[in-house]
């Protein structure tokens, strides 16, 4: 036999030694970095994330001091420093983890207050003034309506609940669309208006909506209103006064984002005649499960480790969510608030300039992997993927689109190829698995989350819990309210005919402000308020109060 076959055959034999090697390898690692929550029938797995061979000694330290903050937050410590408030969304499902006895016993019989007047609306004991409540219609904003809006959309509405619809948000478009299809049943629409502090302008802009509505069918509105707000707040105060069908109420010590065990979540839930004692219990077993010092086998510090490894703590990887179901569509939003309003932080715990985060896209599969898996896989490697499969569906079909496959095979086939087809390029992922949807699974999977961001925060130095950009937000918002609100005032005694964005910005003394002034000229005159110049390029209108 010559040289060359001798060693063609070396080579060939060796290859398949390597690859079968790697197999075992692959296998290997799967078995280290996969983790099943038996009581759950969850299960977690990291093995396609780029761990390096020395990751988990290097992040020793960093792992000790996150499980050493997290037990410093569930004892009551001040754990958000900024604004000097405990943080205590884990005290919601277990009451003796609450670090006073009046927090206990406030949480305790908040529960009962809760079962007891939505059982009343549900068994019909309270009524609407056209009789038995129908619909449901929820008014918040931000994580006081995700949370809500999620839990309805992902969980089978039970016979006797109620049926929610929501409004969270200013426009009002999107508020005429919500009353179109309520319009003829008001009388038998219970509403819940959640605030904390009863000012924020999108839930006070809706219940004015919802109230006028109800006042020209003549409806008395306080007969159908619950409130869910801080003690003595402005909701809380004007539903008092109004005599409100019921208030609930918020506590400072719960952040919106962390508010979905709280009444934020369970009223409205219960309403729908969601279990919200299986919600709880699903939050509760996974918060003991992600208290493992073992950290190979805590869900959550795997979680925050692997989110570490892909973006090196730095944010360099964004994170798209696919879940392959269609009722956690709001899953991906929910998870965009959670992760980026907690972890988006300019400023570390010590004051510097850290610009941190982890941006979250996501929607469902297998429907928007059409839409952007080609690029997950050959183009930019700025992501990772979190894969969020279930196994069972709630409702299964017995059709056989192909000889012995039904449509969930597909779904599941589809979940398992996109994740190969990633790996197959070395594109980082996680797979979480539930075997069924239900209200415990979900309430595992959120309370999984929020350790998870509290872990990594820990890792990377920064407050968690306190949110200066979206007050920066609401600050700017108000400025331009304000000079809308100042040009026409100005304009209520204008005697002139005709007036430009300059010669207001310089008669208001604002010329630093004129861009601005032009921006609310044009809207204004959109919305007929005053009438623009047609016949003058864009940026050089003129105005007048009557059309000319």
């Amino acid at each position: 036999m010559s040289i060359c076959k001798k060693v063609n055959r070396w080579i060939a034999k060796n290859i398949k030694m390597f690859l079968n090697f790697l197999l075992l390898m692959s296998w290997s690692t799967f078995k280290k970095f996969f983790v099943y929550l038996h009581p759950l029938k969850v299960s977690l797995d990291t093995s396609k994330i780029p761990f390096k061979d020395n990751f988990f000694q290097v992040m020793q330290s960093k792992i000790v001091r996150a499980f050493n903050d997290m037990e410093a937050l569930e004892a009551g410590n001040i754990a958000n420093p900024d604004e000097k408030r405990m943080v205590g969304h884990y005290w919601l499902r277990n009451f003796q983890l609450a670090p006073k006895k009046n927090i206990n016993t406030l949480l305790h019989d908040n529960w009962l207050k809760v079962c007891a007047f939505t059982d009343k609306i549900l068994n019909q004991e309270i009524q609407g003034s056209h009789g038995p409540f129908k619909y449901l219609l929820c008014i918040g904003i931000g994580g006081s309506a995700l949370g809500p809006q999620l839990l309805s959309d992902a969980l089978d509405r039970r016979p006797k609940g109620l049926r929610a619809l929501f409004i969270d948000n200013t426009d009002p478009d999107g508020i005429f669309r919500v009353l179109k299809k309520i319009h003829k049943h008001l009388g038998q629409t219970l509403v819940l208006v959640t605030s904390k502090s009863g000012g924020t302008p999108e839930p006070r802009n809706g219940l004015m909506e919802i109230r006028a509505a109800f006042t020209k069918q003549n409806i008395p509105f306080h007969q159908h209103a619950v409130a869910i707000t801080c003690e003595e707040s402005i909701l809380d105060v004007k539903a008092q006064q109004e005599r409100w069908l019921a208030r609930f109420p918020m506590w400072d010590w719960i952040g919106g984002r962390t508010s979905l065990f709280s009444n934020v979540g369970l009223v409205p839930a219960a309403l729908q005649n969601i279990d919200i004692s299986a919600l709880i219990q699903g939050a509760t077993e996974m918060d003991i499960l992600t208290r493992n010092t073992e950290v190979l086998n805590n869900p959550a510090m795997m979680l925050a480790l692997a989110w570490y490894a892909c973006t090196e703590g730095t944010g360099k990887r964004n994170m798209v969510v696919l879940p392959y179901k269609d009722a956690l569509i709001l899953f991906p939003r929910y998870l965009q608030q959670l992760i980026m309003e907690s972890l988006g932080k300019k400023l570390a715990n010590d004051g510097r300039k850290v610009f941190q985060g982890l941006t979250v896209y996501g929607n469902k599969g297998s429907t928007d992997q059409h839409a952007y898996v080609q690029q997950l896989r050959d183009g930019l490697d700025d992501a990772f993927v979190t894969f969020i499969e279930v196994q069972v569906p709630c409702n299964p079909s017995n059709v056989h689109v192909e000889p012995a496959l039904s449509s969930g095979d597909f779904l599941e086939g589809f979940l398992l190829g996109t994740r190969a087809a990633l790996t197959e390029v070395e594109r980082p992922s996680i797979t979480l698995t539930l075997k069924h949807l239900n209200a415990q699974s979900l309430g595992a999977l959120v309370a999984l989350f929020e350790r998870a961001v509290g872990f990594y925060a820990s890792f990377i130095k920064i407050n968690a819990y306190n949110q200066p950009g979206v007050e920066a937000g609401k600050k700017a918002a108000a400025k331009f309210l304000n000079l809308q609100k100042r040009i026409l005032n100005f304009l209520t005694d204008y005697t002139g005919e005709y007036f430009s964005a300059e010669s207001l910005a310089q008669a208001l003394n604002l010329n630093e402000d004129t861009e601005s002034i032009f921006k609310l000229l044009e809207y204004l005159a959109a919305n007929k308020k005053i009438f623009r110049n047609k016949l003058l390029p864009l940026t050089q209108s003129t105005y007048c109060l009557r059309k000319k």
